[in-house]
């Protein structure tokens, strides 16, 4: 078991940047996958970015090079940097750890507007 808070949402302007933080309860160097999804109103839940065990990096389609993802396992931390924020971003951004078992956080809002 492990307990994920995300953390660094909030309103940003277009064009602006949000940094958020993922602290686990316990070490996150046993799960193979960790990552970030986001869901928008009436949308399904969507990969944004996830690292796979060691280092491999993946982005979904959408984020062209805007967002970086980084890990951290002395610290239980997985943390996304989210550049060039655009209203289209706007959602709930939720933690995910994975390996044998599949773990969330509650979700941290994004909202990008003017």
């Amino acid at each position: 078991q492990v307990n994920l808070v995300e953390s660094g949402g909030g309103l940003v302007q277009p064009g602006g940047s949000l940094r958020l933080s993922c602290v686990a309860s316990r070490s996150i160097s046993s799960f193979n996958h960790m990552g970030w999804y986001r869901q928008a109103p009436g949308k399904e839940r969507e990969l944004v970015a996830r690292i796979i065990r060691p280092g491999s990096k993946y982005y979904g389609d959408f984020v062209k090079g805007r967002f970086t993802i980084s890990r951290d396992n002395a610290k239980n931390t997985v943390t996304l940097q989210m550049n060039s924020l655009k209203p289209d971003d706007t959602a709930v951004y939720y933690c995910n750890a994975a390996s044998a078992s599949n773990y969330w956080g509650q979700g941290t809002q994004v909202t990008v507007s003017s």
